[in-house]
């Protein structure tokens, strides 16, 4: 017998963010508490099985020539069938069955779309199985960008000029959108709706480099934002769930200097590009510092976000402006999230404690 939490580590996923998930798992398979828990990974493969992985953290370092991935193992790990059972099995790659205990909670590190965005929230709240993070409405919208702004903004938080078409408005009113979008002006981003990492995200200089910029958008998502770039310091910090019913937990600042790039894109997020640099803590004088976390934690609640999220701004001369609500931050031991509850006296693996303590406390049964 054993006093310790079975944790479930759920990472991988269908989206392009898959690598980065991974990278993830590797952080947390390394700083968790093997005292305090038994860990089971569960991967899930690019096409979407199921898999039980490797419990080794060095697998999945995040190695700029060599990506971390799930492969398809041949093993098949297998859900409760039921919302009053807890047991999960794995068919192994011989096709025999085994029972891999009853489970406590999931820990679900999965980035963007078909894990991020709802989907595997609904899925665990279908079984009945507690989970670290937030729910099916909260993750769905956080991830996407045209809805946490609409939100935002009926909230009183102030967000970046914006608009959204589909692909399918692009092709039939292509003139007509291409006017409405130059009403806000250069340089403008486009980003996929629903993607994150920075993944299809492009700036645009000239007008000429629309469609293309939109090509490389929607091709991630057929839903396209187009914002108006924003003068100003980009500031982030972490959300924690008060346990106590109490206001969320805001962590100090970090800060996002680019010095040699675009913007901060997915290789400098993760493949140690040049021309970034991440301080935390930030620079900010006690009244922003206050200002950016009463923001933060209003942003927290008016999507209804539980667990965790990061909350990034740009810090302009008239105020805050909210960027995004990341409801599963990137949670490598370098990424700001962690950086920032680090330097708010929170270590690592205290973080992952209190995730999955917040989780029980919520969810548990």
């Amino acid at each position: 017998m054993t006093d310790k939490l079975a944790v479930v580590l759920l990472f991988g996923g269908r989206s392009s963010e898959h690598s980065i998930s991974c990278a993830t798992a590797g952080g947390v398979l390394a700083a968790i508490d093997r005292d305090r828990y038994d860990v089971i990974p569960v991967g899930i493969t690019r096409d979407g099985a199921f898999v039980l992985e490797r419990d080794d953290a060095e697998a999945f370092t995040l190695n700029p020539d060599a990506l971390p991935s799930v492969t398809d193992n041949g093993t098949r790990v297998r859900w409760p069938e039921t919302a009053t059972s807890r047991e999960l099995t794995v068919r192994e790659a011989d096709g025999t069955e085994r029972s891999l205990g009853a489970v406590d909670v999931i820990f679900p590190i999965l980035h963007g779309p078909y894990g991020e965005d709802g989907t595997i929230q609904g899925l665990l709240e279908l079984i009945d199985l507690p989970f670290v993070g937030s729910g099916v409405l909260a993750s769905a919208l956080g991830m996407d960008k045209h809805f946490t702004k609409t939100v935002l903004q009926a909230a009183g938080i102030e967000v970046a000029p914006w608009l959204t078409v589909t692909s399918g408005d692009w092709q039939r009113g292509r003139e007509l959108w291409r006017t409405r979008v130059m009403g806000l002006g250069l340089p403008a981003f486009v980003k996929p709706a629903r993607a994150g990492s920075s993944v299809g995200v492009s700036r645009v200089d000239d007008w000429n480099q629309l469609d293309e910029a939109l090509a490389i958008a929607f091709a991630e998502d057929d839903k396209v934002l187009i914002e108006q770039a924003i003068v100003g310091r980009e500031i982030e910090c972490g959300v924690l769930q008060s346990r106590d019913g109490g206001a969320p937990r805001v962590s100090v600042a970090g800060e996002v200097r680019v010095t040699g790039r675009d913007f901060y894109d997915f290789a400098a997020k993760y493949l140690d590009a040049p021309g970034i640099e991440l301080v935390c803590p930030a620079e900010l004088n006690e009244g922003e510092l206050r200002e950016m976390q009463r923001i933060a934690a209003r942003a927290f609640e008016a999507i209804g976000a539980e667990g965790l999220a990061r909350v990034d701004f740009f810090l302009t001369p008239t105020g805050f402006i909210v960027n995004e609500v990341n409801t599963m931050p990137g949670f490598t031991p370098i990424s700001m999230f962690p950086k920032c509850w680090q330097a708010s006296g929170l270590e690592y693996p205290r973080l992952i404690d209190e995730l999955i303590e917040s989780a029980l406390a919520s969810r548990g049964r």
